[in-house]
C-alpha cells in the first residue's frame, strides 16, 4: 500500500480503482429467475471511504461479490485498477484476491485452532511470503490494530472486538489497495463497533486504503466520502456525506 492523503478520495484526477459497467446478476432456482442486479453503474476512486446502504434483499452482498472477484456477473463488466475481471484466468483470478483486495466480514471468519499470529499470516503464505517475512509483518499488523501482546491466543480466547481487529489484520495481510467490508460492526457491541470504525477510517486516513463497507450502521455515514444506496437491485442514489442531511428517523438530502 502506498500511502495517500485521504484528501485524494475528492481528487477529480486521483484515479478510479474500481468500475462497474451495466451490471446486472441472475439466479435461477426450480425455473424462478431472481434479478439481484439490475444494471449498476458505479466508479470507486482511490483513497475514498464508501459505504453501501440498503435494505436486506436489496443487492449489497451480490454487488460486494461482484467488485469482489468472488463471483461472476450474468452480463455487464467489472473493471478493477482497469482490468476487466472477465478477461483474467483462475490463477489470474487468484492473484487479485490474494493481493488487490482485503475482505472483511460481519463473522470474522478466523480459523479457529489457529492463533492470531497465524490467522494473519495464513494469506501471506498463499502470497509466497517468506516465513520470516511473514512473521514480522503479521506482528506489525496486529500492532497496528492495538493486539500485537495477543498475538498467541486463538479467537474462543478472544472477544469479538478482538476478533474482529485480528481479521482486519487478516484483511491487510499482502498489502491490498481495497478493503471490502460486510457489515464489520453488525455483531459488536456499540462502543466496540465505534473502536471498529475507528480503526477502518484510520487505515483510509493513514494508508490510503480504499475501504467500501455495506452496512446498517448510520454511525459510518460520518466518516464515509459517499454513500451509495442499493434498492431493488439498482442504484437509487449516489450522495457526497456532505449532501446528506441525517434526522433521526430519516436520512435525506441537503
Amino acid at each position: 500500500m502506498n500511502p495517500q492523503p485521504s484528501t485524494l478520495a475528492h481528487d477529480a484526477e486521483c484515479r478510479i480503482i474500481i468500475r462497474t459497467v451495466g451490471l446486472k446478476k441472475q439466479y435461477t432456482k426450480q425455473g424462478v429467475v431472481t434479478e439481484a442486479l439490475r444494471g449498476v453503474d458505479v466508479e470507486i476512486r482511490q483513497a475514498e471511504f464508501i459505504s453501501v446502504m440498503g435494505p436486506s434483499g436489496s443487492g449489497k452482498s451480490t454487488f460486494f461479490n461482484m467488485i469482489g472477484a468472488l463471483d461472476r456477473p450474468s452480463t455487464g463488466r467489472v473493471f478493477i485498477d482497469e482490468v476487466d475481471v472477465a478477461q483474467l484466468t483462475a490463477e489470474e483470478l487468484a492473484y487479485l484476491r490474494c493481493h488487490k483486495i482485503g475482505y472483511i466480514f460481519q463473522s470474522y471468519n478466523l480459523i479457529p485452532y489457529m492463533t492470531a499470529l497465524e490467522n494473519v499470516t495464513t494469506p501471506m503464505v498463499f502470497g509466497g511470503v517468506s516465513p520470516d517475512e511473514a512473521r514480522a509483518r503479521g506482528m506489525r499488523l496486529l500492532g497496528l490494530v492495538g493486539l500485537a501482546e495477543r498475538w498467541h491466543h486463538r479467537p474462543i480466547e478472544m472477544s469479538g472486538g478482538q476478533q474482529q481487529r485480528v481479521a482486519i489484520a487478516r484483511s491487510l495481510a499482502n498489502q491490498p489497495g481495497v478493503l471490502l467490508c460486510d457489515e464489520p460492526t453488525a455483531n459488536l457491541d456499540l462502543g466496540t463497533g465505534q473502536e471498529i470504525l475507528g480503526l477502518l477510517k484510520r487505515l483510509n486516513d493513514e494508508q490510503g486504503v480504499t475501504i467500501i463497507c455495506a452496512t446498517h450502521d448510520h454511525r459510518m455515514m460520518d466518516m464515509c466520502d459517499r454513500l451509495i444506496w442499493i434498492r431493488d437491485g439498482r442504484i437509487e442514489r449516489i450522495a457526497r456525506r456532505e449532501d446528506v442531511r441525517v434526522d433521526i428517523g430519516s436520512i435525506g438530502g441537503t
